[in-house]
């Protein structure tokens, strides 16, 4: 049985007291505790010597706290909230993302890099986290203000935007595919088209479904069974919304809290996920930090700078000159530019695809994680510069 020991369980006991002690520290140093919780990973990860606990596992747990969140998220949403502010968060989602992405190709073609890796580099870049950008605005208290909106809908944009990177991406690839650029376009609008379809059903089917199912099952009184409803819609529709409709789970797992926000049972619903979901999130950080080789930053330090340059200063300036052009307040710009000036799983989902069909070295998804690493580290830092940029316009709002 020892021989054979469970790497789930392995890597559990092994990540959440290294997080604990981790984030510990963090808090006695006066450092955000996400510092720990990366730094953690580091120290348990295969990189470098002592216990290691199995990076694979831990993201696929790490996943979880992705889906609870996202669907915690939609709980205190409703469509309507998200529709509202699409006049800023598509066009700007969208006009970062092409940014973003040109100057990781300028950066990659300084650095002696292939076009096929620059650009993949620039798209991993250019979409940021579910969990850093959430945690933060929960943290804040800003998730149902203006600009937690905006945000929110700037990340499903981008989310959306992942899946159909996905599927350019090996048309891309060294050798290419049998198709031609008809077959692509086509595959592009069957994935749109099936993010669409999804959306479609929650609206219809799931906003009278759900919220009924979660009222019959409280009233029979059990709170296991209540428990088990919320983990098993949030789960499930997480699961389904990947294997049937090819979109993220986060995405899934959004919708399925949007549709339960307009019953009475939304908050209880919440309440059950929130300490799962921390634990959870907690691992995603840990996680990341497995994934990182500290040599790349010896190796490659100018490469690593410059690319954390590109997602923590050009991405939180651009969302304020983008939020400023189409006509939001430089409030809500500084806000949405700090939530996503830094990159996490949706940059890792582009760059396990991409060294999959060849167009990233080993060295490019290092370069990656690192950056995911240090924007992470330094995203409270961004947070800090929207305050002081913000501050000047206090007076006059009140």
């Amino acid at each position: 049985m020892q021989e054979h020991s469970s790497e789930l369980l392995k890597t559990i006991a092994i990540a959440l007291p290294a997080a604990f002690v981790g984030g510990i520290a963090a808090k006695w140093l006066r450092l955000p505790t996400l510092v720990g919780y990366l730094l953690a990973g580091v120290a348990v990860g295969p990189f470098t010597p002592g216990l290691v606990a199995n990076s694979g596992v831990a993201l696929e747990l790490a996943e979880i706290g992705v889906v609870l969140l996202m669907f915690g998220v939609g709980l205190h949403f409703s469509i309507g909230d998200l529709v509202a502010v699409r006049r800023i968060a598509v066009p700007g989602a969208l006009g970062q993302i092409v940014v973003a992405t040109a100057l990781g190709v300028l950066v990659g073609s300084l650095a002696g890099w292939s076009l096929g890796e620059g650009l993949v580099v620039g798209l991993a870049i250019s979409v940021a986290s579910t969990v850093v950008l959430l945690r933060a605005l929960e943290q804040r208290e800003l998730l149902s203000s203006e600009p937690g909106r905006v945000a929110i809908g700037w990340l499903i944009v981008e989310d959306v935007f992942t899946v159909v990177a996905l599927v350019v991406l090996p048309t891309l690839a060294p050798g290419g595919t049998d198709g031609g650029p008809l077959d692509v376009a086509g595959d592009v609008g069957i994935a749109v088209a099936k993010a669409a379809a999804l959306t479609a059903l929650m609206l219809i089917a799931g906003a009278r479904f759900l919220p009924w199912l979660l009222s019959r099952v409280e009233r029979e009184g059990s709170r296991e069974l209540f428990t088990l409803v919320v983990l098993s819609v949030a789960l499930g529709i997480a699961f389904a919304a990947s294997e049937v409709f090819g979109v993220s789970f986060a995405l899934g797992a959004f919708l399925a809290g949007a549709v339960l926000s307009s019953s009475h049972l939304s908050d209880r619903a919440a309440a059950e996920v929130l300490p799962l979901s921390d634990a959870f999130g907690v691992l995603f950080f840990v996680a990341v930090g497995m994934l990182l080789d500290p040599e790349i930053l010896l190796d490659a330090p100018l490469e690593v700078a410059a690319v954390v340059v590109i997602v923590v200063v050009a991405k939180f300036a651009t969302a304020i000159g983008l939020v400023r052009l189409l006509g939001g307040p430089t409030r809500t710009g500084a806000l949405v530019g700090a939530g996503l000036a830094q990159i996490g799983e949706f940059s890792f989902i582009v760059a396990t695809t991409a060294v999959g069909v060849g167009l990233l070295s080993a060295r490019g998804f290092q370069l990656i994680v690192a950056a995911a690493l240090l924007s992470i580290a330094l995203n409270p830092v961004a947070y800090g510069v929207a305050r002081l940029i913000d501050r000047p316009n206090v007076g006059r709002r009140s």
